[in-house]
């Protein structure tokens, strides 16, 4: 009888292994090395795909597939989700999104720096209607919130206005945002105070999102805009990421510190996480070299202001004062990106460009060349101010995610900033690859399942059965961020393949012009 039972046992066991070593697949990726996103150590083996999941990870040489992709010499890992980008406005002009895709991202998650559409419903019925070849997260935006009920005053809003704008962050939470940004240098954000912030974020973390900071200084007040961005997650008791980590003049190599900071909140029982893009420039408006007083109301009122000589000098000599501070001589570290109002500026720096005025190089006269641009409608700006060995030792921080900063490039438009096109090929080529100071496995956790852990974005950022098909199939020893300050518009080299939900969306080093992105709801997330 024992017998019989053991027999029984085996035959069932062995009609098992055969049934599986006959399975059918989509997709199979054969003879890569794997890096499942964990930070592990690469293994060979082989994915098989069915629909849009991962099926299977191991040996699947006896099984066959509808599309069986070598990836013999390549690394098989998770499609990589960008925590910081700001796609609004761009969905339209490149649904393709080719800056994310050739870099190897298949989620993004935008609304960042305290600007995002209001209407989270609506905006994801949009994309819907679209379809991008990425996915899409969405964060509700704090300036965008404060704007809609106060406009761009500097003013504190009262209990009823208040009320209105916990009201749209809680409407956003049950449609679907990850969160909460701030972006406390932009008007009107920065007119807000911290209990303001805190009673905000406290919207959002009753349905369990993460409040995602820029930060109201990122140079000589930097601690305590460290301090505030902690202390808003610790009042509103909710996970904190703290938005593109970085330090200017006259702080440069004082990110240590600013890490023991991250440090003691976590020893604290906080979650406190940040993210980095990998260069030593910035990029953002003209307008955060302004005095923030002269922002109050917003363009029309700045021109207001100007046009009257006192307030005109007041801006000049406090302008002067701030560039002390940070031990600068000229503007020729803020380079114009995108000039709608001059377009001939594009590429150029503050200090070129005012002497291109015939005025003399001092930093009166630029700051002059400077309200000029103001005039015009301002401009985007990269600003040279940081310092390489702070990028590299945030960057070896363990709990620092890779980001771009970045929307949907349109190819050839402007001098943007090289980030929205290279950042994560530049963390593997320059950073792991030839300075060997993370590990590759390392890079990919960072680009994978730590953004997935700490923006609760499910079944993804691992591969592992079960989970979405979100894949890059990618060759270590070529892949290569091609996009410079100079010569921006190139696209990363050295993907050849990338998946989305299962979809082959890179084919051979080539977007095929695939659009499978979906809809990424956050964990409050009401289905009406």
């Amino acid at each position: 009888m024992i017998k019989k039972k053991l027999y029984a046992i085996f035959l069932l066991v062995f009609i098992a292994a055969s049934c599986s070593a006959q399975q059918h697949f989509d997709i199979i990726l054969k003879n890569g090395k794997v890096i499942d996103g964990t930070g592990n150590p690469w293994f060979y083996g082989d994915v098989g795909i069915n629909k849009n999941k991962i099926v299977s990870i191991g040996d699947l040489s006896k099984n066959k597939a509808d599309k069986i992709i070598d990836a013999t010499g390549l690394i098989i890992a998770p499609g990589f989700i960008d925590v910081h980008t700001h796609i609004e406005g761009d969905e339209k002009k490149t649904p393709t999104a080719d800056n994310f895709i050739y870099d190897g991202v298949t989620t993004v998650i935008t609304g960042n720096c305290g600007t995002s559409n209001t209407n989270i419903e609506q905006y994801f019925k949009f994309l819907d209607s679209i379809k991008l070849s990425v996915n899409v997260a969405t964060l509700i935006g704090h300036n965008s919130v404060r704007e809609a009920v106060l406009g761009k005053a500097a003013k504190t809003p009262n209990d009823a206005q208040l009320q209105k704008m916990q009201a749209i962050v809680e409407q956003a939470m049950r449609d679907g945002a990850v969160g909460f940004s701030t972006g406390l240098i932009y008007t009107p954000g920065l007119y807000s105070k911290t209990p303001e912030v805190v009673a905000l974020a406290k919207s959002a973390a009753k349905y369990h999102g993460v409040y995602a900071s820029h930060m109201r200084n990122e140079t000589d007040k930097i601690f305590d805009a460290i301090a505030e961005a902690i202390d808003i997650g610790r009042q509103a008791g909710m996970p904190v990421e703290i938005s593109h980590f970085k330090v200017g003049l006259p702080n440069w190599n004082c990110s240590a510190d600013m890490i023991a900071m991250v440090e003691k909140a976590r020893g604290e029982g906080l979650d406190v996480t940040v993210d980095q893009y990998p260069y030593t420039a910035s990029s953002t408006t003209l307008n955060v070299l302004l005095p923030d007083w002269l922002q109050d109301g917003g363009h029309d009122s700045v021109l207001k202001r100007l046009n009257d000589p006192m307030i005109h000098q007041k801006v000049v000599t406090e302008m002067i004062a701030d560039m002390k501070s940070r031990t600068r001589e000229h503007f020729d570290y803020a380079v114009v990106a995108h000039c709608d109002g001059d377009p001939s500026i594009n590429g150029k720096n503050i200090m070129q460009i005012n002497i291109a005025k015939g005025r003399p190089p001092t930093i009166p006269d630029e700051i002059e060349t400077i309200l000029d641009i103001t005039k015009t409608g301002s401009a985007s700006m990269v600003f040279h101010g940081l310092n390489e060995a702070d990028v590299k030792r945030i960057l070896q921080y363990p709990l620092t995610m890779v980001a771009s900063d970045s929307g949907i490039r349109l190819f050839g438009a402007g001098v943007p900033h090289p980030r929205g096109y290279g950042s994560n090929a530049r963390v593997l080529a320059y950073y792991v690859r030839e300075k060997n100071i993370i590990r590759l496995e390392d890079a990919v956790r960072k680009m994978t399942s730590l953004p997935a852990q700490k923006f609760r974005i499910a079944n993804r950022g691992l591969l592992q059965p079960g989970m979405f098909a979100d894949i890059v199939i990618f060759d270590a020893g070529t892949v290569k961020d091609q996009s410079t300050f100079e010569h921006p518009h190139a696209y990363s080299t050295g993907f050849k393949y990338v998946l989305v939900n299962g979809n082959i969306t890179v084919d051979n080093f080539k977007h095929i012009g695939t659009r499978k992105g979906v809809i990424l709801h956050g964990p409050g997330y009401q289905q009406k």
